[in-house]
């Protein structure tokens, strides 16, 4: 049986398809597992995000991998929890010249790793890491995210 949070969430990331900054850069959440730790996103190269030599404009390729860490901490770990983005970093590899794919996962042992670092320590900054990919499946570039958790 569903809980009213992960209803809560299923909404939210239908909604979040339709959030400006990823309406109008052509970003759209294509899938997420059912228990929120898992989720991918597309970026379609359209007039709104081609940067002046015909490629995707770096900040959408950012943009499409900027919250996904962040909801996986927020939904999976609860209200008791803080979480926020610390810091980022994005090494770009080749041009954007189509659609590409970004795919976010946490392990739900992972999740419970941070939840007990958190609920001893009182805080943490956890790092995480994914790659956007091409349609062929070209590493485009290399993203890593830090999150910062801590207790309420």
């Amino acid at each position: 049986m569903e809980s009213k949070r992960h209803k809560k969430f299923k909404r939210l990331i239908r909604l979040v398809n339709f959030y400006p900054p990823f309406l109008f850069s052509g970003i759209k959440v294509i899938d997420h597992n059912e228990d929120f730790t898992s989720f991918r996103s597309r970026l379609k190269l359209t007039f709104y995000n081609r940067n002046l030599v015909g490629t995707a404009f770096g900040g959408s390729l950012y943009a499409m991998c900027d919250p996904f860490f962040m909801f996986i901490l927020i939904i999976n770990l609860g209200d008791s929890y803080i979480v926020w983005d610390k810091a980022a970093s994005i090494d770009f590899k080749k041009p954007g010249k189509g659609t590409v794919f970004a795919d976010f996962t946490i392990d739900p042992k992972r999740i419970e790793e941070i939840r007990q670092i958190v609920n001893e320590k009182g805080k943490g900054v956890f790092t995480f890491h994914t790659q956007v990919k091409d349609q062929s499946s070209q590493v485009i570039a290399k993203v890593e995210k830090q999150v910062y958790v801590r207790k309420k």
